[in-house]
């Protein structure tokens, strides 16, 4: 059977031909050799049918690579770990500022700001050298979910508003020099073109191409404590409310560890595969 033509369903309802080349793609991101990825993909296309979800074929793969390899496992769970980030979105914002730290930015958080018509309340403020960045994320905790044109519409009349009032106080220095929206998702194609009009940047799990978020993290080795193997729902959540978003943030205040009374023999096994998690780059 050639799997090449079965139709798939992704997860916003479309169809499109399966591609094992995408497949065999993100299980090498991951980290797994070529064998391990010649077997999997042979025990999937042996699954196909048609119309079947890339859901389901995500989580069929997902649990043959981790018979294999626990941590190329968790590294091949990066999509759904930053679903996990939710459900208020303020993780996914953190998560957000640390990329951008990452690549030498100072970052604020959450901070308020005077427009000229309102305040606005804005999720990361990213400086470099001379450049100011507004930065608003739009997180989504479910697949399909894409962010449609009214959103990038809504954080440019924010970002303008803000721009007004600086410039009315002539204070250039506070000027933002980019606006940017940043969502776990996609955006449609108005969106796109929207914000490609306006100058806004739109930077989403694989837009654009060579800097998008995806790339970013596997670049970074900046991975979200959700992609653990090891720590359950309910400790993921906890050190998430204690603003423990990266793997690196648990190895530094592993203290939370104890307070969640997690054993030393089960302790130590977390915070190596944490280590181990954030040599893979």
């Amino acid at each position: 059977m050639d799997t090449s033509e079965l139709k798939i369903t992704t997860a916003s309802g479309e169809k499109h031909h399966f591609s094992a080349k995408k497949v065999a793609h993100s299980l090498r991101k991951s980290g797994a050799d070529q064998s391990v990825i010649a077997g999997i993909l042979q025990k999937i296309e042996s699954e196909l049918y048609e119309g079947i979800t890339t859901k389901e074929i995500y989580n069929r793969a997902y649990k043959l690579l981790r018979k294999k390899d626990s941590l190329f496992a968790s590294r091949y769970k990066l999509k759904n770990a930053i679903f996990e980030l939710g459900p208020t979105g303020y993780p996914f914002e953190k998560f957000v500022a640390a990329v951008l730290q990452n690549s030498g930015y100072k970052v604020e958080v959450g901070k308020v700001v005077q427009g000229s018509c309102v305040t606005h309340e804005i999720d990361v403020i990213a400086r470099k050298d001379n450049i100011k960045l507004f930065i608003e994320c739009k997180f989504h905790s479910e697949h399909g979910n894409n962010c449609n044109v009214k959103v990038p519409l809504y954080i440019h009349s924010r970002f303008q508003d803000i721009q007004k009032f600086f410039q009315k106080k002539h204070d250039p220095e506070e000027f933002f020099n980019e606006g940017w929206v940043v969502t776990n998702t996609r955006f449609t194609k108005d969106a796109l073109d929207y914000g490609k009009c306006v100058d806004l940047h739109l930077l989403s799990w694989d837009t654009p191409k060579g800097s998008s978020l995806k790339e970013r993290i596997d670049e970074s080795g900046l991975y979200p404590i959700t992609v653990s193997e090891l720590l359950s729902q309910r400790e993921k959540q906890f050190l998430l409310s204690r603003d423990v978003v990266l793997c690196r943030d648990l190895i530094h205040d592993r203290f939370f560890l104890d307070h969640l009374g997690v054993s030393e023999t089960r302790k130590k096994k977390i915070l190596k595969e944490m280590q181990q998690l954030c040599k893979m780059q």
